[in-house]
């Protein structure tokens, strides 16, 4: 069995009087790619930084393999250096594999490093990370920001890399897609499944439903011991110290689970009344600014009770059609009616509502008070902000002071006090945990309202959408019953061959840039061509290589002679033999492809 290339040891960290991590076991294999889960505030991002050496634990050991290299991308990244060239290269990558990698993810290199939208950060984060080609990457809520579209390039990125990879993400369908391990940060330990993310619900309910097993065979025994110690204890004092002692350490042992055990989200939503039967009806409607045509001749009809997914790449229009619809902003061409008696909540994906120096207090009570108009009846603003996991200290910090998901979850708690008969979710998913992807799903699959999603979630619009929006980017949309999947098999081609041909079997092909115009491949790819050269260059070189060890080696006396020698020469052997037979067979898959493609044109 091959030791771990990175891992950690009985690792112990406090936050303050918090206890995040209490001793932690992690290894990251070569080559494995695996998520770590675990509720917001659990630490996983806290563990990342540690992996990657950027702080120390209180206890315990950081291993590391001498010679392996880490790639970190983080939630928020930072792009530095004039060009996005400039800071693709700044990790040492070469300039040929970071222009390679950057247009792999729909990026000019020559971009200026500024102005750039959430997506451009991320994804310029990943391709510096992928250009590096480290031996493990590690990578914190990667799909934020991203469309569907970057998600699946990040996909086949992952395929086709030799790098092992610890992946935090709530996005399940991405997870299910690229993981074959799983390791689970809970009560301040880590607990390891040597399966992918598909099969991680039914081992965490196992797990779940063993511990609650156990919690209640401790209660029982508690109860035994306290009945025992009131009744002798006193005359048997000093011969039953040690009970007296394990008694108080199961006591202290079920406070600290009680403190550590989950809270929950106790969300409620409502509609706010019965609409009109239709909520909205657009005929023949066309948007553009500029140059840029959004909308070209699109109709539809969403009826009361509708849940609408809108899905495409960023910059496509999707907020603007949301907006069209919605009558916030007037078409170029074409007809917009609106329902009757709409109350619509809207949650966007800029988080525009919340100011960073307002208190959380504010932001539920803008007008003051202590009261909180929840669905119609008044609710005291702590006792609210509970529902949300928030806690009283936290009602006086500001909106800055919190994370991606409190905030995200702030948003929730704002949008649904007020009653509502259409909800718009505009990226609702970015930063939230699983835990709390699953109760708003299950809120929204009991919404009596109107739904408008958009989303890059996979899975979260294959669960509740009744009809996807599917724009290109070039001013067509087309609509199509079902989610994602459906849409997908009823519409191939849509996205120019830029989506994954195998979504809906679970495989990863790779898709093409998303910054160039939809068009049939005729030749490799700048990398592959590149590879295609390097790998020549091996196939041609190593059998010489080989010869000389081999040459070495045939002396009869090296043995006696130099015991370490020979090892040194019947390690090097073998490497250098294996390198020729995977280059060989990376070689001839190239080609193939490539004269494939000679053929095809």
């Amino acid at each position: 069995m091959r030791a771990p290339i990175l891992a950690l040891k009985d690792v112990r960290l406090a936050d303050g009087p918090l206890m995040l991590f209490d001793g932690v076991n992690l290894a990251i294999d070569a080559r494995v790619r695996a998520c770590l889960v675990g509720r917001n505030g659990a630490g996983k991002s806290t563990l990342l930084r540690i992996l990657a050496g950027q702080i120390a634990a209180d206890g315990g050991e950081r291993i590391i393999t001498s010679g392996t290299t880490v790639a970190f991308v983080p939630q928020e990244p930072e792009i530095t250096g004039a060009t996005l060239l400039d800071h693709a290269t700044a990790g040492g990558a070469p300039a040929y594999r970071a222009e390679s990698a950057l247009s792999d993810f729909g990026l000019d290199p020559a971009k200026p490093a500024t102005g750039l939208s959430g997506g451009e950060i991320r994804r310029t984060a990943l391709a510096r990370a992928f250009a590096e080609e480290p031996d493990i990457i590690l990578l914190d809520e990667p799909t934020n920001h991203l469309d569907i579209l970057a998600i699946e390039t990040l996909e086949a990125e992952l395929a086709g890399s030799k790098s092992a990879a610890l992946i935090v993400s709530h996005d399940r369908a991405f997870l299910e897609r690229v993981t074959g391990r799983c390791f689970w940060l809970e009560y301040r330990q880590v607990k390891r499944l040597d399966k992918g993310f598909a099969a991680f619900d039914d081992w965490a309910d196992k797990i779940t439903s063993a511990e609650a097993e156990e919690a209640r065979r401790l209660d029982r025994y508690i109860e035994r011991e306290q009945h025992w110690m009131a009744r002798g204890v006193t005359g048997r004092r000093a011969r039953n110290e040690g009970r007296r002692r394990r008694l108080d350490s199961l006591r202290q042992d079920k406070v600290d689970r009680l403190k550590d055990s989950r809270s929950e989200l106790n969300m409620g939503i409502a509609s706010s009344g019965v609409s009109g039967k239709r909520v909205v009806e657009v005929k023949g409607i066309s948007k553009a600014f500029g140059p840029k045509v959004l909308l070209k001749s699109f109709s539809t009809r969403i009826l009361r009770g509708d849940r609408v997914a809108v899905v495409g790449p960023n910059g496509a229009g999707k907020t603007t059609l949301v907006k069209v619809l919605l009558g916030e902003i007037p078409a170029d061409s074409g007809e917009v009616k609106l329902g009757t008696n709409l109350e619509v909540s809207y949650i966007d994906q800029a988080r525009a509502t919340l100011k960073p120096e307002m208190t959380l207090r504010e932001v539920l009570l803008p007008l003051g008070g202590d009261q909180v108009l929840v669905r119609g009846e008044p609710r005291h603003v702590i006792s609210y902000a509970k529902d949300f996991l928030f806690t009283e200290a936290q009602l006086r910090q500001p909106v800055k002071s919190l994370s991606g998901g409190e905030r995200n979850r702030l948003l929730l708690a704002q949008a649904l006090a007020r009653p509502a008969n259409v909800m718009v979710l505009d990226e609702p998913t970015n930063d939230l945990d699983m835990d709390t992807l699953d109760l708003l799903e299950d809120l929204l699959a009991d919404y009596e309202g109107t739904l408008i999603l958009v989303s890059h979630d996979r899975d979260f619009i294959d669960r509740l959408a009744t009809s996807t929006i599917g724009l290109d980017g070039t001013g067509r949309a087309v609509e199509t019953p079902g989610g994602w999947q459906d849409f997908l098999s009823q519409n191939p081609g849509f996205f120019g061959g830029r989506v994954a041909r195998e979504a809906g079997r679970g495989g990863v092909s790779k898709p093409a840039s998303l910054a160039a115009a939809p068009k049939v491949a005729a030749k490799l790819s700048f990398k592959d061509q590149r590879r295609l050269t390097e790998l020549e260059t091996l196939v041609h070189d190593l059998p010489g290589k080989i010869a000389v060890i081999e040459a070495a080696m045939a002396d009869p006396a090296l043995y006696a002679r130099d015991l370490a020698g020979f090892e040194s020469h019947s390690l090097a052997l073998k490497t250098a033999r294996l390198q020729l037979a995977a280059a060989e067979e990376e070689w001839l898959h190239l080609e193939e492809r490539r004269e494939a493609l000679q053929s095809s044109r």
